[in-house]
């Protein structure tokens, strides 16, 4: 009997696999706890409806982070800190101002945990910075740190 896992099954198989079982395996135990349903055509064509939505999302998650990334990819981003006498930051600049920068002079949705700022930025100057949007899609930028006075 055919099969269609609604869950991770050890030793049988991952959740939305079609399984070939015994028919007492999948009648009296898989489908009677709700770990399985039978995998008629309703029900094959469900999974593939649910398959279909889940590539269509990430399509559009993928298309919105490309678009994010070619509008974000070689632009400078101007951050203002305060600074002390001696021209030292009082803290450092994270990339949650980095974040809210972009926010402000581009108008783009980038999340903090997103932001890689590989080195402390304690200072003034211009420092590179990129975004991984999504898999395989990042943007490389600069991060200006000017002086708020």
């Amino acid at each position: 009997m055919k099969v269609i896992l609604l869950q991770d099954i050890q030793g049988t198989g991952k959740k939305g696999e079609i399984k070939e079982v015994k028919e007492g395996y999948g009648r009296n135990f898989l489908i009677k706890k709700g770990l399985a349903q039978e995998a008629n055509a309703k029900n094959l064509n469900l999974l593939q409806g649910q398959k279909d939505s889940a590539q269509h999302k990430i399509d559009v998650d993928t298309a919105n982070a490309k678009a994010i990334a070619e509008a974000l990819e070689g632009k400078t981003i101007s951050v203002k800190a305060k600074a002390g006498q001696n021209g030292r930051l009082f803290g450092t600049v994270t990339s949650k101002e980095v974040s809210a920068a972009i926010k402000k002079s581009l108008n783009l949705d980038v999340d903090k945990k997103k932001i890689n700022i590989p080195m402390k930025i304690e200072g003034f100057g211009t420092f590179s910075a990129d975004a991984r949007l999504y898999a395989g899609v990042t943007a490389k930028f600069t991060v200006s740190v000017e002086d708020e006075g």
